[in-house]
C-alpha cells in the first residue's frame, strides 16, 4: 500500500525525477526544495519516509536532520549525497539517518533501500496502525473506517481520499494536492471530480453526526478536523 513521503532536495529535476518514480509505486509524495521548508513539513511526524539531500540551502541537510532527531520525530531517513567518502557516510548516520545513498544513484536502488526502510518502520507500527481524528478510526491494513463505533461504508476512492485527509489532519488539502496525491492526474484543477468525491464522503462521515469533521477552507481546499 502506498505510504506519504517527503522529498527535501534543491534540484529539481532530481527532485521530480524522484517523485514520479515514487508515485508511480504508489506512494504519496511531497517536495521541499530547502532545508527550512523540508524541517517545517517532516515535523508534523505524518511521513513515512523522508529522502534528504545533504546539501539543500537555507539549513543545509544534516542541521535538518539532527533538528528532527532532536524533536523526537523518528521518521526514516534516507540521505541522498554527492559527499562519498566514509567519514561522510559515517557522520550522516551518527546524525541519525536511516540510510545513506552516494550520488549519483540508480533509481532501482533507490527503490529497494526506501522499501526496506519502510517496511522496517511497519514492522515498528504494525502494533497500533490506526489512524484517529477525534471519534474517527481509520483502519489502513484493513482500510475500515468507523466514527463513534459505527462502521462507514466507502467506496475505494472515498477511502483513500479518507486516508490521505487523515494523514494530513489539521493541515488545508488543495485540490491540486488530491488530483496528484489520490487520483495521480495532473490537470486542471478547476475541475470539479474533487467536489463532487468530497461532497459524497462528507455525508457519509457526518450523517447522524453533531459535529463537521470535513471543513472547506474557502479559497484554498479542505481540512479534515475534529
Amino acid at each position: 500500500m502506498g505510504r506519504k513521503i517527503l522529498i527535501i532536495e534543491d534540484d529539481a529535476e532530481t527532485a521530480d525525477y524522484l517523485a514520479r518514480g515514487l508515485m508511480q509505486e504508489g506512494h504519496m509524495v511531497e517536495q521541499a526544495a530547502n532545508g527550512q521548508d523540508g524541517l517545517y513539513r517532516a515535523t508534523d511526524g505524518s511521513f513515512d519516509l523522508v529522502i534528504l539531500d545533504r546539501m539543500v540551502p537555507i539549513i543545509d541537510g544534516l542541521s535538518v536532520l539532527r533538528a528532527l532527531r532532536a524533536a523526537k520525530i523518528e521518521t526514516p531517513v534516507l540521505i541522498l549525497s554527492a559527499l562519498a567518502s566514509v567519514g561522510d557516510r559515517i557522520e550522516g548516520l551518527e546524525c541519525g539517518s536511516d540510510d545513506y545513498l552516494v550520488k549519483p544513484f540508480s533509481f532501482a536502488e533507490l527503490l529497494a533501500r526506501a522499501n526496506a526502510l519502510l517496511r522496517r518502520s511497519e514492522a515498528r507500527v504494525a502494533t497500533d496502525p490506526k489512524l484517529t481524528v477525534g471519534d474517527l478510526v481509520i483502519d489502513p491494513l484493513s482500510r475500515t473506517v468507523k466514527r463513534g463505533g459505527k462502521k462507514l461504508d466507502l467506496k475505494p476512492r472515498e477511502y483513500l481520499l479518507l486516508e490521505y485527509f487523515a494523514r494530513n489532519e489539521g493541515r488545508v488539502v488543495t485540490r491540486t494536492m488530491l488530483l496528484e496525491q489520490v487520483w495521480d492526474y495532473h490537470f486542471d484543477p478547476a475541475t470539479n471530480v474533487i467536489d463532487v468525491h468530497v461532497s459524497r464522503l462528507r455525508r457519509k462521515l457526518e450523517e447522524g453526526f453533531d459535529r463537521p469533521m470535513l471543513h472547506t477552507v474557502r479559497g484554498a481546499g479542505y481540512m479534515l478536523a475534529a
